[in-house]
């Protein structure tokens, strides 16, 4: 069971699911993004697992475990994937039997198979073993695996068509079906706020070229006209991404793609992002998260404001597409770090690349962030909210508390009625200016958004759901 991602047809469901049928197992795949629980499908099953990548789709599921508990008590329940370990007491408490976080399909494999040979449902002895271990996993079923998989074809046909999924907007109104692969898990950089770190550890994980040119091929064949790399970094493995983007581009010239890409790579692999355009990338997201050197250490980010620069002119003379990220409000962030923000987000004529949630969003600190091993952040935060599942923390200055709640209030509902990205970002840097002592108002402010409205904002190619962490 998938609850929510990002409006993708979920890797995480069809990668396992062709482990489990090839293991004899009867699988059947649930994407609540789109379709309703199947209470029927609940009711018979001996093993209910939800995949967990994110933080919202985590959210999402703790009512539907209960959900689960109530129709079928003695399902064995799992949860998978990145947010599974990180929340494992929360996730226990809640009645899950096993938790399996890193490289997972094996592991799902092997639950299965054990439970396929444990003693029949119903079972009173069985009933009670599967409570007793439910602080633990078994000792051949590791919390976290790094386990390097030979992996299969993803098994895609039990999932919704592509076409109910997210879409690509091409700019000029033509809208493009999209598909969702990965060549890559984990990531080999270890920024501090990132949630994949605590789980891999500065590892990352290879899938086969073939198994991926294979998911590929399926998907052009179910009607996917544009492609997203779901890689936490296209990079990490550069030999093996080209390998794979160029053969793509081969067998299907017409098929474009994204990709996710830090700045440090960027520039480290810049002789490479000309082959990026020449085979059909259409834009590259990176997480930029900050343009201050001191909160980008602190992020342990691995660039700063100068190399985010350079990045960008980088790929404006080769004319490929930079989506920036950002976690624009943090604990180090000041109105007028956010004010400068926005400035070079103009001034670098980036308005038009930028989806406007990256303007309002705010630090999440996820149980066993590396945040938390930084003085400053231990200091700041509250004690864990097993609901939403951060540590809360407010900001020293309430008045960036104010100012991003005002912000994020504002781009949802400009965003409902479907305003430019240029008349958003000018509400928002106006808002901001009221935040600002009025020696810094004026002048600078009509500089700026004279900048804005110089000329009309590009129609560039976005996916019709927001990226975001």
């Amino acid at each position: 069971i998938s609850t929510y991602e990002l409006g993708r047809q979920p890797f995480g469901l069809a990668s396992p699911a062709a482990w489990l049928q090839a293991a004899g197992m009867s699988v059947s795949c649930q994407d609540l993004a789109l379709d309703a629980m199947e209470i029927t499908l609940i009711e018979q099953a001996d093993l209910v697992a939800f995949y967990l990548p994110m933080h919202t789709a985590t959210r999402i599921a703790i009512p539907l475990l209960q959900r689960v508990k109530k129709h079928n008590p003695q399902a064995h329940l799992c949860c998978y994937g990145l947010y599974a370990p990180l929340n494992e007491s929360y996730l226990r408490n809640l009645g899950v039997d096993t938790i399996l976080g890193g490289e997972f399909e094996r592991g799902l494999v092997r639950l299965a198979e054990k439970l396929a040979a444990s003693t029949p449902r119903g079972n009173t002895e069985r009933a009670l073993s599967l409570a007793t271990t439910r602080q633990t996993n078994d000792p051949d079923l590791p919390l976290i695996s790094h386990e390097r998989q030979h992996f299969l074809s993803p098994r895609r046909d039990g999932l919704p068509a592509l076409q109910r999924y997210a879409t690509l907007d091409m700019g000029d109104g033509i809208q493009r079906t999209v598909g969702y692969t990965e060549a890559t898990r984990g990531c080999k950089h270890t920024c501090r706020h990132c949630p994949i770190v605590p789980v891999y550890e500065g590892h990352f994980r290879v899938v086969q070229r073939a198994v991926v040119l294979a998911d590929i091929r399926n998907q052009v064949a179910a009607g996917a006209q544009h492609l997203t790399f779901g890689d936490p970094d296209f990079f990490n493995g550069p030999g093996h991404a080209m390998s794979i983007v160029e053969a793509l581009h081969n067998e299907f010239p017409d098929l474009t793609y994204d990709v996710t890409i830090k700045v440090e790579h960027l520039l480290q692999h810049q002789a490479l992002l000309p082959k990026l355009k020449a085979t059909g990338c259409l834009f590259i997201t990176s997480a930029v998260e900050a343009v201050d050197d001191e909160i980008l250490g602190l992020l342990a980010k691995g660039h700063t404001r100068a190399d985010f620069i350079a990045a960008v002119r980088l790929l404006q003379e080769i004319g490929l597409q930079l989506n920036p990220t950002f976690v624009a409000f943090t604990p180090w962030m000041t109105v007028d770090g956010y004010r400068d923000l926005l400035q070079l987000i103009a001034e670098l004529d980036l308005i038009d690349q930028i989806t406007p949630i990256q303007y309002a969003i705010r630090l999440l600190i996820t149980a066993q962030s590396h945040l938390l091993t930084l003085p400053s952040i231990k200091a700041l935060v509250h004690p864990f909210d097993g609901q939403a599942l951060v540590y809360p923390w407010n900001h020293p200055d309430p008045a960036v508390d104010a100012l991003q709640e005002r912000i994020i209030a504002l781009v949802e509902q400009a965003e409902r009625s479907s305003q430019s990205r240029r008349a958003i970002f000018a509400q928002v840097w106006s808002l901001t200016q009221e935040y600002l002592p009025l020696k810094s108002q004026g002048i600078e402010a009509n500089r700026l958004l004279s900048i804005v409205a110089k000329e009309k904002g590009r129609n560039l190619p976005k996916l019709s759901e927001p990226w975001y962490c």
